[in-house]
């Protein structure tokens, strides 16, 4: 067995009376973008002994006979007397059935979205819950632990809930400060390490519901937490003041954009959800603020509001019964009341056996007289890594959509002499290749400059809307192939060209594939075969450094050759 296969699960003591128990994967659990890094995850369960014994988010399915082995290993099944949900979801819930059939008289602690959801998942399975429906609800675990509530809704979870210890001053925060990295390490001893992934987590899962996440950094006023315990990664006892702050600069760098997407969507089994998060990556990488609203819990007022702002909007949903959910059609009436005709629009939908709903949608907003600025996206069940790069490209497009209609209403200004002079920093001609696994992208880039010696290195802007940047992360390969004075125009129309999402790059291009597996151009006049060491974000791009692992070159005379600007505004 291999080490990327392995299951465990480690426990230990993280303060009076608690263990955290941290089932660990080395590899990629699932097709979700938040987990695109490929660097693992830890699912994290804690348990407190007071008087009575609380259970904090058992994992999901990939884990339960390991966890409930070391579960047991640290207390009796039968003198649980609290599950404690953070959130509710059916992966996990099919950890919960089992751990009830050892533990029946434990009674469920969760919020009220979230109680509903359970009634539907655990069907006539008996069991005994506490729902907690405000801040004023707590629970008294004796020995001192009390633990107070304080429910924390998203778009993706309704049903989101902190738990606090007053004793230990813990902070049980479910999905929030987490991210997706294994490793041995329990806490975070390397907070700056962990900055890159901590965001990324971010950009992915709560950059969507920036709104409520706002509302719930709010609710830290008054509490003082000394330890994060995040249902993913390690726990944030080194940084906790840095990871809160962290979380308000980046909400609100989102809530800072002059353009706002309403994302409307409801989702059955998580898959229509996995799409509409996937859209919302590849918008708010552009540079615009998406207003994600599951129409399962959603105010009819909230739709309103968050359409009339918005510069366009996207609906989606699943089929059930060929049918779309009454949700879906009650939050359509309302778009189709409040929305501008002159708002872009899109649908997107998975589904089992057909997909009546998606077919709703598209005829509803077209009868309407609303401009779909893509084809419909209908993904049979589960959405594959590759269909969820292609939904990141379209959300992409959409958002520069809106940006393109923007910038043609704006009057147009002369380029300032600052513009001008920073226009005139020239740099070579290159494209940028890669290709992991079933994915590839390319792109053409000017903004490219060696760095070090030793090891040779370079570094390369990507702006942050490329369809390239998700593959561009530390340990990443790529080809940078460096194009030859008078044999380059070809080859820089081709890349200047805009591609549809999912678009192969390749097509009518000579290559040959390299030791990394990235494309080399065989009319570039050299290449060099590369590995991503590091990024840093700046402004609209990131900076990339790579180091060089090989390289050829293929023209021994000629030019490379040089791309020159009139203003620093543009490429």
């Amino acid at each position: 067995m291999t080490a990327a296969s392995v299951r465990d699960v480690q426990v230990l003591t993280i303060a009076a009376d608690t263990e955290v128990l941290r089932s660990r994967s080395w590899d990629r659990l699932r097709f979700e973008i938040e987990y695109a890094l490929e660097r693992g995850t830890t699912a994290n369960s804690y348990l407190i002994r007071g008087d009575r014994i609380a259970l904090f988010d058992p994992p999901g399915a990939s884990f339960t006979d390991a966890f409930l082995t070391a579960l047991a290993a640290q207390v009796a099944p039968e003198n649980l007397d609290y599950i404690v949900l953070g959130h509710v979801n059916p992966n996990r819930v099919e950890t919960l059935k089992v751990l009830l059939d050892k533990a029946p008289q434990a009674t469920l602690v969760c919020s009220n979205p979230a109680a509903k959801a359970l009634e539907d998942l655990l069907g006539d399975r008996p069991y005994a819950s506490l729902v907690i429906k405000g801040s004023d609800d707590s629970l008294d675990l004796g020995q001192g632990h009390c633990l107070r509530f304080l429910p924390v809704p998203t778009a993706r979870w309704p049903g989101g809930l902190w738990s606090y210890d007053d004793y230990t001053q813990t902070l049980f925060s479910d999905k929030f400060f987490g991210l997706h990295r294994c490793e041995d390490a329990i806490y975070d001893l390397n907070p700056a390490a962990l900055q890159e992934d901590r965001r990324y987590y971010f950009d992915c899962l709560m950059a969507p519901s920036v709104r409520q996440v706002s509302v719930a950094l709010d609710r830290l006023e008054g509490l003082t937490p000394r330890l994060l315990a995040p249902g993913h990664g390690p726990l944030v006892a080194h940084s906790v003041r840095e990871t809160v702050q962290a979380y308000r600069t980046w909400s609100q760098q989102q809530t800072g954009q002059e353009l706002s997407v309403t994302l409307i969507y409801a989702s059955a089994y998580g898959n229509t959800a996995t799409l509409a998060q996937t859209l919302a990556r590849g918008i708010t990488k552009a540079g615009v603020t998406v207003e994600a609203i599951n129409a399962e819990q959603a105010d009819p007022d909230e739709i309103k509001s968050a359409i009339a702002k918005s510069a366009g909007f996207l609906i989606g949903s699943p089929t059930l019964g060929g049918h779309a959910p009454t949700q879906i059609q009650t939050a359509l009436g309302i778009v189709l009341s409040t929305a501008s005709k002159t708002q872009l629009a899109g649908v997107f939908g998975s589904f089992g056996w057909s997909g009546e709903a998606i077919d709703l949608l598209e005829g509803k907003l077209k009868d309407a007289g609303y401009s779909l600025a893509f084809d419909p996206i209908r993904v049979k069940f589960k959405p594959t890594e590759v269909t969820l790069k292609y939904c990141e490209e379209v959300g992409t497009d959409f958002a520069q959509a809106l940006k393109k209609v923007k910038r043609a209403k704006a009057p147009r200004t002369p380029a300032t002499s600052v513009e001008q002079a920073v226009g005139r920093i020239v740099g070579s001609l290159c494209v940028v290749t890669t290709r992991h696994q079933d994915l590839s992208s390319a792109m053409l880039a000017s903004w490219v400059s060696q760095a070090t010696f030793t090891p040779p290195g370079f570094t390369v802007a990507v702006a942050k809307d490329r369809a390239i940047e998700s593959l561009m992360y530390p340990g990443h390969a790529f080809v940078l192939n460096i194009l030859q004075e008078g044999q380059h125009l070809g080859l820089m129309k081709h890349f200047l060209k805009p591609f549809a999402p999912g678009e192969d790059r390749f097509v009518g291009v000579d290559t040959k594939i390299g030791e990394n597996g990235s494309p080399i151009l065989k009319d570039a006049i050299a290449y060099l075969e590369c590995e991503v060491a590091n990024r840093m974000e700046c402004g609209d791009h990131w900076v990339v450094y790579a180091t060089v692992t090989t390289g050829e070159l293929l023209q021994t005379e000629g030019k490379t050759a040089v791309h020159s600007r009139k203003t620093g505004t543009h490429y």
